[in-house]
């Protein structure tokens, strides 16, 4: 439990911020996710989950208690964050703020995955490929260690020298996200690597790596902020005494945790657990690394490597290729995919897929497990050379990157062949048939909460996880489910600070369609949105598909359609820049937008005076994941849509609904395009749960 000591520096801590910053006001929540928060991380392996609306001032809230904790316990305080702009706010700002108003110095460092920053080998390989003539390659390089794949274009070549003289005259540290020239979807795998790509300490780099300057400066520091996706990727990394973690980022019982924008942490937990195999490529890329391995034992000039000839070797990546090729046949004789569908998809019924291709998989993943342990042991082999020169850089980088190719078959191939669990979901197992007739072999779990408690919960010294959505109007039931939450770990939704019934009103007009009338709905969308918004103010309308959002700019008066921002036409926040310019200036300016509008945007006062929701966010029903995971609910006899269709359609509402209220001066209204909330018996609940808005639900005519 915490120390008299602790909980005085907190005390402390808050009435330093009170008194410092200026313009602020206590807000009973803050107080209490403070107390909350400190209570969590002081317990040995504790645990809370904390709902905390727009306004509470989670940052300084979690900043408050965290670090005080962190610092009397001698831990580490690691927060993680979905987005880059929480991170660039929480270390350019929010931390800085925090230490200076407590005359703290404490070491604060933000990570990033290796990919994020520039690699100079790769820098160099690339800029002295480029010959005079501009052709692909590297001048006497077997044409599968080319780095470039089709001729660079003027910017490319202008962007490679840019990037080269900041970074060789110290004016640039290699963070890609500060580059000093833009850097196109081509060159920028080019001049970075991936953890397979990158030789470490053999480098002839190392010394200078953007990289590994970075892993140092996390060593160093007291204060972490890293993106949930590195945190995921650390904590299911095998590290010491058989545990896990502890390898790119501090050992998990050295460290406390805050996962902010926790919401996010189900689904990429599950993403970090997907695989998928592209036949067709395949099977071309192995017989690429056939040519790449025959120039890796001619330079080392070795007869055997991992205890393989040559050709005993060319014949492993044959029979790989080989049952590639087999279980592709075995599933076009038996899935006829229907040419009406536009993605056509073979899924496994509660992760069951043909015997036939279990069978395929078993050989799959004995074949791919001899390629992985041989290719390391070649890949090695060139790693370790002295002086190979260019030729051993381009062949260590080829390897490597392979080698992290043929790692995720291995994992579709041991997903496709192993029983499930008793007693758990099983995995989703599908095949999708790309626009280019290319099969597509998947897998992946249906729930993040067997990862998470295998990882995390129990390993971690602490974990806090907050939003400002995470439960169905106080029930983290669905949430909980979702992550494998302990069964003693704590849960609390905060009210807002904001007078919501005074500030804001919900309406939900007298709609005559459902959104199951796509044509007829998206043409009452329109008819609504002509009259009824008001287009000389800033607006955000929301939809859940892309075809929705067009049909309904199809069909909108032309005078309307001047005014009104689609997402996709430009970049995210170059839109919004141009929405911000436009209400400034005093034009009216609309917002159209999917998904990634209705979370983490932030229009305060009139840029934002009206939201419309045109219809509730339900999750696509052939997401093959959520499909398996419906269907192993009903077999135990439980209600999927509504345990979790209801529950995460009733979170993004309310996280779509916050857009609205930003701040104490703020005003407006949120509509509902959508009658279910009245007509169906679980749209009463749904609106049971939503914020106390002033409700104006309108009688159908």
């Amino acid at each position: 439990m915490l120390a008299d000591t602790t909980k005085d520096a907190i005390r402390a801590a808050y009435a330093r911020l009170k008194d410092g910053l200026p313009g602020f006001r206590a807000r009973a929540s803050q107080g209490r996710m403070i107390a909350e928060v400190a209570r969590a991380l002081g317990k040995t392996g504790g645990v809370a989950v904390i709902e905390a609306p727009t306004g509470t001032g989670k940052s300084m809230a979690y900043l408050i208690a965290g670090v005080e904790v962190a610092r009397f316990q001698k831990k580490k305080l690691l927060i993680a964050t979905a987005t880059v702009a929480l991170q660039e706010q929480l270390v350019q700002r929010d931390i800085p703020l925090y230490l200076k108003l407590n005359g703290i110095e404490a070491k604060v460092a933000l990570a990033k995955g290796r990919g994020r920053y520039l690699c100079p080998r790769n820098l160099r390989m690339a800029a002295n490929s480029l010959n005079d003539s501009g052709q692909m390659g590297l001048a006497g390089f077997d044409a599968d260690l080319a780095l470039w794949l089709k001729p660079p274009q003027p910017r490319d070549k202008q962007a490679l020298g840019k990037l080269s003289a900041a970074f060789d005259n110290g004016e640039w540290n290699g963070d890609m996200d500060s580059a000093p020239e833009a850097v196109s979807d081509l060159l920028r795998p080019m001049v970075t690597t991936s953890a397979g790509g990158c030789t470490g300490r053999k480098c002839g780099q190392f010394m200078i790596c953007p990289f590994f300057a970075a892993r140092r400066a996390v060593d160093d520091a007291e204060i972490i902020v890293a993106n949930q996706d590195l945190v995921l990727a650390d904590l299911t990394m095998p590290g010491e005494d058989e545990g896990w973690g502890g390898v790119i980022l501090p050992r998990p019982d050295e460290t406390l945790y805050i996962f902010d924008e926790g919401h996010h942490v189900p689904g990429k937990a599950i993403d970090r657990g997907a695989a998928e195999v592209y036949m067709s490529v395949t099977v071309r890329q192995l017989s690429r690394l056939g040519r790449q391995v025959h120039a890796a034992y001619s330079l080392t000039d070795k007869q055997t490597l991992g205890k393989l000839s040559l050709d005993a070797g060319d014949a492993k990546l044959q029979e790989l290729s080989n049952a590639l090729e087999e279980l592709e046949k075995d599933i076009r004789l038996g899935w006829l995919p229907d040419p009406a569908e536009a993605e056509p998809m073979y899924r496994g019924s509660l992760g069951q897929l043909p015997e036939p291709w279990v069978e395929h998989a078993r050989v799959l993943n004995l074949c791919t497990g001899e390629v992985q342990r041989w290719l390391t042991a070649v890949r090695r082999a060139v790693v370790e050379m002295t002086d190979g020169g260019p030729t051993q850089e381009a062949l260590s980088r080829e390897l490597g990157i392979a080698l992290e190719r043929i790692g995720k078959q291995a994992s579709t191939w041991r997903a496709w062949s192993s029983d499930d669990a008793d007693n758990a979901p099983p995995l989703a197992r599908w095949v999708t048939l790309g626009g280019d007739q290319q099969l597509v072999c998947h897998a992946s779990a249906v729930s993040a909460g067997g990862l998470l408690r295998s990882v995390l919960w129990g390993n971690a010294s602490g974990v806090v996880m907050t939003s400002a959505t995470l439960s169905a109007g106080g029930n983290f039931r669905g949430f909980a489910d979702a992550v494998g939450l302990p069964d003693d770990a704590v849960t609390m939704s905060l009210p807002s600070p904001f007078d919501l019934a005074v500030q804001a009103r919900l309406e939900v007009p007298a709609m005559r369609t459902l959104p199951d009338a796509r044509e007829a709905h998206a043409e009452e969308i329109s008819e609504w949105l002509a009259d009824n918004l008001d287009w000389d103010a800033g607006n955000l309308v929301l939809f859940t598909s892309r075809a929705k959002l067009d049909r309904v700019l199809q069909k909108l008066p032309i005078a309307q359609v001047r005014k009104v921002r689609a997402q996709g036409s430009l970049g995210k926040s170059q839109l919004v820049a141009e929405h911000i310019a436009d209400i400034e200036a005093g034009k009216g300016s609309t917002l159209f937008g999917l998904a990634s509008f209705g979370e983490g945007l932030d229009l305060p006062g009139k840029l934002c005076e009206t939201v419309v929701i045109t219809q509730l966010p339900f999750a696509v029903p052939t997401d093959p994941v959520g499909a398996t995971y419906a269907e192993w609910l009903e077999s135990r006899g439980r209600n999927p849509f509504i345990e979790v269709s209801v529950p995460e359609a009733t979170r993004l509402l309310t996280q779509y609904c916050g857009r609205l209220i930003r701040n104490e001066t703020d005003r407006g209204r949120i509509v509902l395009l959508d009658r279910r909330v009245v007509t169906k018996r679980y749209g009463s609940g749904m609106l049971k749960a939503l914020p106390p808005f002033e409700r104006v639900i309108e009688r159908s005519a």
